[in-house]
């Protein structure tokens, strides 16, 4: 039978899983410390643990968004989420480093099957001027799980083991599975014709970009590394012919780009997804090296950032769906800058640490402005058939752009570091276990630190940029409608 079915209990029980993958991309950083010195592991070794996650993650998400729509967001999800929740148990269980990035690679597999089907359900089970308050919901826990992996991670790690950072998913994982069962209905499929060129060419360039990326500290950029990348951008020209020329079921479908304010979300979310992680680097390794606090204490500093994203993007994507599209995510991507401008002009030894935790609410306000508000305009005109492409598209621009920005604000430290005479010193993206600076090059050290982190601030003025050229939405049109739901017992 079909029959119109509240949505928000979907929504809530798929938003436990996607807390929890999401959780996995910065829990990790404030144990490589305990991970290297318990697997007797070197560096880039452990850097690994990170990069496995990451690379295996953004890889697939093209193609894993358009199983959605074949099979159907909830077989799919369930899928990603089951083996998510083994490779949590494997890792857990890891004694050797090897065995921890295998596991990892296992989980981002599995986190590359459960994200874009969350977009997905939203899109094809909200009406479009409704998808603000539920995009609030999806946004606020995006935003919440970026920001209280280190705190979680370093709570764990003092309180128990580095172990258990992957075993606390298992439970958690568990009930996520019951509620998934239980809540999300099954949607309707559509017959959709796999386009095999296009997986076998996408998944190709992305792993040779992403792999590039990420591994370009680590081999000096060498000649090596741009090959890699560079093969990796022809790969992905020619998967873009591919796609124009497609005149079947392309893998991307790039009318959806035609949309002014889809096209520009996504490039509001790849600098999004650049900051986030680009600039916790410098901040962390500033309190931690600089100021000696502990991983927990580091963390808890960023707190208010958490909670007012937390509690803040409910409220204000539910507020957004009642203004124009380009006001919310322009303020919050200009606020966002602001505070991190902040950051840099408080950076120095002696600095009055209550300024970060006032500076942090105010980013805290920013990212709630940003997540929901960009999601629902992404989403907000995209057909019902075509939610899963959409949604891998966006996520995948979101992944890249986190890639970049890690390994942009690594070489960037370096640099920094290099010119402040402090060649050798410089941190890792993946975490810091070097100790307190030596008293005599403090200030050259907050110096680097405080001038890196400007690089955030300065992408996030691609984001003010994107967002300010939103137009107003048109009115929706049937296709855009969501399906009545399926109702299909278990």
């Amino acid at each position: 039978m079909s029959t119109e079915r509240n949505p928000w209990p979907a929504l809530l029980a798929l938003v436990v899983g996607f807390f929890m993958i999401l959780l996995d991309m910065t829990i990790v950083a404030v144990a490589n410390p305990a991970i290297m010195q318990d697997l007797q592991a070197d560096i880039s070794q452990v850097i690994w643990v990170t990069s496995a996650y990451l690379l295996t993650y953004a890889v697939p998400l093209l193609v894993t968004g358009r199983l959605g729509d074949r099979y159907g967001p909830k077989n799919i999800y369930l899928i990603g989420l089951a083996v998510f929740t083994a490779a949590s148990l494997w890792c857990g269980l890891s004694h050797t480093v090897g065995m921890l990035i295998a596991a990892r690679a296992a989980q981002g597999l599995g986190a590359a099957l459960m994200t874009p089907q969350t977009m997905a359900v939203i899109t094809r089970t909200f009406a479009p001027d409704k998808r603000g308050a539920a995009m609030g919901l999806w946004g606020g826990v995006a935003g919440l799980a970026t920001l209280v992996g280190p705190i979680l991670g370093g709570v764990l790690v003092d309180g128990l083991s580095w172990e258990w950072i992957f075993i606390v998913n298992v439970p958690v994982g568990i009930v996520a599975f019951v509620l998934a069962v239980w809540l999300v209905p099954a949607l309707p499929t559509n017959p959709h014709k796999f386009d095999i060129p296009g997986v076998l060419l996408s998944g190709v360039g992305m792993f040779l970009l992403v792999f590039g990326i990420q591994e370009g500290n680590s081999y000096d950029w060498s000649a090596r590394i741009w090959l890699t990348i560079g093969a990796g951008l022809v790969v992905l020209a020619v998967f873009v012919v591919n796609q124009a020329r497609n005149t079947g079921e392309p893998l991307v479908p790039l009318g959806l780009f035609r949309d002014r304010n889809f096209a520009l979300s996504n490039v509001a979310i790849a600098a999004m997804g650049a900051t986030v992680v680009s600039v916790m680097v410098p901040a962390y390794f500033y309190l931690q090296a600089v100021r000696e606090l502990s991983p927990t204490e580091s963390a808890l500093v960023f707190a208010p950032m958490a909670i007012v994203t937390g509690v803040a993007a409910p409220f204000i994507g539910k507020f957004a769906d009642r203004l124009h599209p380009r006001l919310v995510p322009t303020l919050g991507f200009a606020l966002f800058a602001v505070s991190i401008f902040w950051w840099s002009a408080i950076m120095t030894p002696d600095s009055n640490l209550a300024w970060f935790l006032v500076s942090a609410a105010l980013a805290g306000f920013a990212n709630a402005c940003i997540w929901a508000p960009l999601a629902a305009t992404a989403t907000h005109n995209l057909p019902v058939q075509q939610a899963g492409a959409g949604a891998g598209i966006y996520n995948t621009t979101r992944q890249v752009g986190s890639v970049l920005g890690s390994a942009a604000i690594s070489a960037l430290i370096a640099a920094r570091m290099s010119a402040n005479g402090l060649a050798g010193g410089a941190p890792t993206a993946e975490g810091v276990g070097h100790g307190p600076v030596p008293p005599q090059i403090l200030g050259e050290f907050s110096s680097a630190l405080s001038e890196s982190i400007l690089l955030p601030a300065a992408i996030l003025l691609i984001g003010v940029i994107a967002s300010a050229l939103f137009i107003r939405h048109g009115a929706a049109t049937p296709a855009d409608e969501p399906a009545k739901v399926d109702i299909v017992k278990a």
